[in-house]
C-alpha cells in the first residue's frame, strides 16, 4: 500500500506542475485555480488522508478559489487589455471606397488596410465615394455606418 501512497504523491505533484506550467504559458488565470485544488490534495496526500477525500477536496477548493476569486481576479488583473481589432473599428471614422447601397447591396471601406464590406445603418441612405462615415457597429463582416456629421 505503501507504494501505491507514494505514486498518488507523485501523481498530485506532477499535476500540480503541469497545471503550473499551463497557467505560466497562458498567463490567462486558466489552471490557477485546479492548481490550489492540487495543491491541497497533494497536501492531504502526505496527511495520510485516503484518496476519495484527497480528490473531494482537489474538487472543493477548485471550485471555491474559482467561485470566490475570479470575479476580483477579471476585474483588476489585465485591466490594460488592448482592443481587437474589429473592437477598435467601432467609433472610428472612415471614408468610403464605394456607394454604399443596402437595397443594392454595395457598399465598400478601407479600414486599417483591410477591406469591409459596408452597409448604412438606416436602408434608404445611400453614401456616395469619398464620403466620411462613423462605424456604429459590426455585423458579422459588415460595417454599419452612418454619414459622418461635425460634432
Amino acid at each position: 500500500m505503501v507504494i501505491q501512497d507514494s505514486y498518488i504523491t507523485i501523481a498530485w505533484l506532477v499535476l500540480l506542475i503541469i497545471l503550473l506550467i499551463v497557467e505560466i504559458i497562458t498567463v490567462g488565470l486558466t489552471s490557477i485555480w485546479a492548481a490550489g485544488g492540487a495543491l491541497a490534495a497533494l497536501i492531504l496526500n502526505i496527511l495520510g488522508v485516503p484518496l476519495m477525500w484527497q480528490v473531494i477536496v482537489f474538487f472543493a477548493v477548485t471550485f471555491v478559489l474559482l467561485y470566490f476569486t475570479r470575479p476580483f481576479a477579471v476585474r483588476f488583473i489585465n485591466t490594460q487589455r488592448e482592443k481587437t481589432n474589429y473592437e477598435g473599428i467601432i467609433g472610428k471614422t472612415i471614408r468610403i471606397a464605394e456607394t454604399v447601397d443596402n437595397i443594392g447591396q454595395t457598399g465598400r471601406a478601407v479600414v486599417n488596410g483591410q477591406e469591409w464590406t459596408v452597409r448604412a445603418e438606416k436602408d434608404d441612405e445611400i453614401l456616395m465615394p469619398e464620403t466620411l462615415a462613423k462605424v456604429v457597429n459590426i455585423s458579422g463582416v459588415k460595417l454599419i455606418v452612418r454619414k459622418y456629421e461635425e460634432e
